[in-house]
């Protein structure tokens, strides 16, 4: 059984397109289509429903990616042990939303780089729903969410901690000093947030639904540390996680409000899919991550 076609076989299964498979791997559409082909001759079975254009996984084609994931991981952790470099390489992408790629590049890129330089890593940001897509299809090795706490069967959470979180103004504003507030103290206030339907933005959006409630921001961005400098010199009021807000509370650039009736549980986490091949580079990054972004 060549290994090539069982790999293709992952790649189309994933994506669930030839066209795809054949751009992700460099082939052309025909060669990813007589390699499938042999493959199914080879093994004797139908491993995709082919209708009108589009591809489904058979019941036996269901069953062999999982028999192929382990193949591929076999494969690759022999070849693993032949090398003898005794410095680790590869190369990682790591999807996350803005703010946490915000302060992993500033805060620890460098240190990880001296410590593996062979290791290159390639960061890309977006909201919950593309994380989740893009670790689905295999287009990220590793994500990290700001979000609810989530649990899927074929996830595997590598860590996790909940985040606290604070509405946040600059300590002139009016309500800087105020004790217990309500959220409908502030609701009508001049607020920035980060955008609509991303993260702790949406979780925050069903709380209030709740509350019949509805915050119109004057500004939507996902920026964190534009936030963050446009509330210290405003009268606007944002709501963000601690971690991103804590250097400013701390020099008195920005103050916490006492909101007392909004408790919303956001979580980190760092999440990898169980059929993932774990590599020595992506292992490597991922107890690291594990030691430093987290607390826990």
């Amino acid at each position: 059984m060549e290994l090539r076609n069982l790999i293709t076989f992952i790649h189309v299964a994933e994506l669930g397109s030839f066209t795809k498979a054949a751009e992700q791997l460099g082939y052309s559409q025909s060669t990813i289509s007589f390699q499938i082909k042999q493959l199914e001759d080879e093994i004797g079975c139908l491993l995709f429903e082919r209708i009108n254009h589009t591809i489904t996984l058979t019941d036996r084609g269901h069953e062999l990616v999982s028999y192929a994931h382990q193949i591929r991981a076999l494969t690759e952790d022999f070849k693993e042990s032949l090398t003898k470099e005794e410095e680790c390489s590869g190369h990682i992408h790591v999807v996350t939303p803005d703010s946490i790629c915000e302060e992993m590049i500033s805060a620890r890129y460098l240190d990880f780089h001296q410590k593996y330089p062979s290791i290159s890593i390639r960061f890309t940001t977006g909201d919950s729903a593309l994380l989740l897509n893009m670790l689905d299809h295999n287009e990220a090795d590793v994500i990290i969410t700001l979000d609810h706490r989530l649990y899927h069967k074929d996830y595997v959470i590598a860590k996790e901690e909940r985040l606290p979180m604070h509405f946040v103004a600059a300590p002139n504003s009016k309500f800087a000093y105020a004790k217990e507030l309500s959220i409908k103290d502030i609701a009508g206030e001049p607020f920035i947030l980060t955008e609509y339907g991303q993260g702790y933005r949406r979780v925050l959006d069903k709380e209030l639904a709740k509350k019949s409630l509805e915050i119109t921001p004057v500004l939507e961005i996902g920026r964190t540390d534009i936030i963050t400098r446009i509330l210290a010199q405003s009268d606007m009021i944002s709501y963000l996680p601690d971690f991103v807000t804590e250097e400013l509370i701390k020099s008195g650039e920005l103050c916490y409000l006492d909101v007392v009736d909004i408790n919303i549980d956001i979580w980190k986490q760092l999440i990898y899919h169980k059929n993932k091949w774990m590599s020595k580079s992506l292992k490597t990054f991922i107890e690291y991550i594990k030691a430093h972004e987290f607390t826990n």
